[in-house]
């Protein structure tokens, strides 16, 4: 049901399409979008939550609009695409299909946050613009760990060559870039790089959406569940 990552200590993960109640194509841990029936996603979260012994209390969630907007955690929606508190009841989730789920703490300081990293936002600096909101709330870049959960690998990632430009213009290194593909995670550990994070202090999953366990928007043409990258300190 959930995927974690091994440098972040307290209650995180990646939850993937197994373990819910939804029929097919939302099958079965469906935990977002607008196809499925509300009463499954409801229940789905309940699921989820559950599996990490926590419940739908103090969730902090996003009306996210691929841009690279952080926002100061409060209980139920915002409009922006990453979350950041040091409240310890908050739990915060963000919703993926092929885009990446980013994980931040900073145990010292007892911050975390929470990104959501398509290629727009990733594009814009998501990933730093949420260490320095983490920042603003006292945390230090050398000690805050990060976790990159599953997104859509550079092999199935196509995009014209307007996007490919777009990335050059911004100074991405030309390694994130090949073909006509672009490598977001590459892309991102090079905007963590550039905010102080050190190397040791991140982990990706490396795993791609459109893998089985997955739900993966391009993969299967619009028509699927959504999945959470979540991290609390509760």
């Amino acid at each position: 049901m959930w995927l974690k990552a091994g440098n972040i200590s307290c209650s995180h993960g990646f939850s993937t399409r197994h373990g819910g109640i939804s029929p097919p194509p939302f099958d079965a841990l469906n935990l977002g979008g607008s196809d499925d029936l509300p009463g499954n996603i409801e229940q789905n979260r309940e699921i989820a939550l559950g599996d990490l012994n926590l419940s739908l209390k103090g969730l902090c969630l996003l009306r996210q609009v691929h841009s690279a907007v952080v926002c100061r955690a409060r209980e139920g929606f915002q409009e922006g695409d990453a979350l950041v508190t040091d409240d310890k009841n908050h739990v915060l989730a963000i919703s993926v299909a092929d885009c990446y789920p980013i994980l931040f703490y900073d145990k010292t300081a007892g911050v975390i946050g929470a990104a959501h990293a398509g290629w727009r936002g990733t594009l814009d600096g998501i990933a730093g613009n949420t260490v320095q909101a983490m920042k603003a709330l006292g945390a230090n870049p050398a000690n805050i760990n990060v976790a990159i959960g599953q997104g859509i690998s550079a092999k199935n990632f196509e995009v014209g060559k307007e996007v490919i430009n777009q990335f050059a213009e911004k100074g991405f290194p030309q390694d994130c870039m090949y073909d006509n593909r672009i490598d977001l995670i590459k892309c991102n550990l090079y905007i963590l790089k550039q905010n102080n994070i050190l190397d040791q202090n991140i982990q990706a999953l490396n795993r791609c959406t459109f893998e089985h366990d997955f739900f993966s928007y391009r993969r299967d043409k619009g028509v699927t569940g959504r999945m959470w990258g979540l991290i609390t300190m509760r």
